[in-house]
């Protein structure tokens, strides 16, 4: 477990590259420790690095991957996706939560060794394609990678009978995205959701002329949220989910570990909690 607490990374994350202090350069080290991967729930692996989850989905007609974590933790993905017996070569599909360096980095390695597509929202493209949001100058670039199709919400993404629907939930960035899948886990049927991040992590929510609609987004998207039912809450910071002491709970012989019907609606309200907070302290502020 990394050092840093959530609300100093969440602060550090939209650090400057040019400047970038030390306590970024450890943590990005941090974030990009080796981790075993293992089989979460059904047909869903963890793949990701210590700080920095990404999600492999398998099938014997091809594999999907989610995010590509930093530039440096490509190659670590890589090796975690062989290590479980699977080939990079056979993901057909990479998909990315949101354009932010610590997801993003990694993709245009990864795209290159699997010569799968990416899919992204038409919100994310041009931050991905340029390395970094021009709503976020403040942000720390990542290595620019092409943008194969556009998905938008309700799109539903299959490779075999691997199946996600997709579901735009922005404010972290403009086309922030998450995923519903419905897996099957001895025996039964679980539905899943692959939640984009929900915090505020820098964003400003008052008089921002760049993204002026990121308070309406972020309501919007607690909202959508809400109606959903999932019975696995998976995220892209392995402690948003609480992942290390579930993963300690599975090796126990726990085979539910992940499953809690709760979490997510435990998770949106937290996190619409929060951000009422913060609105609240940036409008105190512009109103000074």
């Amino acid at each position: 477990m990394s050092r840093f607490s959530v609300p100093f990374f969440l602060a550090l994350i939209s650090a400057p590259a040019a400047a970038q202090p030390e306590d970024v350069s450890k943590l990005r080290a941090e974030w990009n420790r080796s981790t075993e991967p293992f089989r979460l729930v059904g047909n869903v692996y963890y793949v990701g690095t210590e700080g920095l989850a990404a999600f492999l989905i398998t099938g014997p007609e091809g594999h999907v991957l989610i995010d590509g974590a930093l530039e440096e933790s490509a190659p670590q993905i890589a090796a975690n996706i062989r290590r479980l017996g699977f080939r990079i070569e056979d993901v057909d599909i990479l998909l990315i939560n949101h354009a932010h360096w610590d997801h993003s980095g990694g993709l245009a390695e990864l795209k290159r060794l699997s010569g799968a597509k990416l899919l992204a929202s038409a919100a994310d493209k041009p931050a991905l394609e340029s390395g970094v949001p021009r709503y976020r100058p403040d942000m720390s670039p990542s290595a620019p990678v092409k943008v194969d199709a556009i998905i938008s919400d309700g799109s539903r993404i299959a490779v075999g009978r691997t199946s996600l629907v997709t579901h735009l939930t922005p404010g972290h960035t403009r086309g922030c995205t998450s995923w519903t899948m419905r897996i099957e886990e001895k025996g039964k049927l679980l539905d899943l959701v692959f939640a984009c991040s929900l915090t505020v992590a820098g964003q400003k929510l008052v008089g921002d002329s760049l993204y002026p609609e990121a308070a309406a987004d972020f309501r919007a998207t607690y909202s959508k949220l809400k109606r959903l039912q999932a019975d696995v809450y998976l995220t892209y910071h392995p402690a948003f989910f609480d992942m290390d002491a579930k993963r300690r709970r599975l090796a126990e012989g726990d085979a539910d570990a992940f499953v809690d019907s709760g979490e997510l609606a435990r998770r949106v309200q937290r996190a619409e909690t929060e951000f009422k907070a913060e609105l609240h302290r940036q409008q105190r502020e512009a109103s000074q």
